[in-house]
């Protein structure tokens, strides 16, 4: 029983950090190196995460400067920005490249709270299926004579207990994201 809540709370905080990680990945109009998180620079034919290669700080609020160690790749790293997804167009000036991200409209920012509540939704979805699973489990081992029913009812209990837990996390992180969105 002590295994399966185990288990339960392991893939729910996977779900969650999960979550936590596409927030992230999410543009906000402020310099934040985990948008570069997508960018793979081909550095002798291994694709390679840019913070690897190069130093990444934010300079300013709206401003990401990327310093290569090797200073020979800075046009790769350039490109490999272009091409991944981030919307942010590099600049260039032989030592360093500079992000500078874009302040965002009303409409854009109403946009992306709407994709943040998704995500958030999504993994609450998640979390409940884990419990399900989790429940469905321990009616099995019930079943099968390994729980007394007074065990089950406890394990379902503290099940749904990480389940409010978990769910109560990601209300506030999508909740704490959305503010930091329409913050201007």
């Amino acid at each position: 029983m002590q295994e399966q809540l185990k288990k339960a709370e392991e893939r729910m905080g996977r779900r969650y950090d999960h979550m936590v990680k596409e927030f992230s990945e999410i543009r906000a109009g402020r310099a934040n190196p985990a948008v570069l998180d997508k960018a793979k620079v081909d550095y002798y034919g291994v694709p390679t995460p840019v913070n690897q290669l190069a130093a990444v700080s934010v300079t300013e609020a709206r401003t990401l400067t990327i310093q290569p160690w090797d200073a020979s790749i800075l046009r790769q790293i350039e490109k490999a920005i272009q091409v991944s997804d981030i919307g942010i167009n590099p600049m260039n000036d032989g030592k360093v490249i500079r992000l500078v991200f874009p302040p965002l409209t009303e409409d854009r920012r109403k946009e992306i709270v709407k994709d943040v509540q998704k995500i958030a939704e999504d993994t609450k979805v998640q979390v409940r299926n884990v419990r399900r699973e989790t429940i469905e489990k321990l009616k099995a081992m019930k079943k099968a004579g390994e729980l007394t029913e007074d065990d089950l009812k406890n394990a379902e209990k503290k099940t749904q207990d990480l389940t409010d837990k978990f769910c109560k996390k990601v209300d506030k992180t999508s909740a704490d994201k959305q503010k930091e969105l329409l913050e201007l």
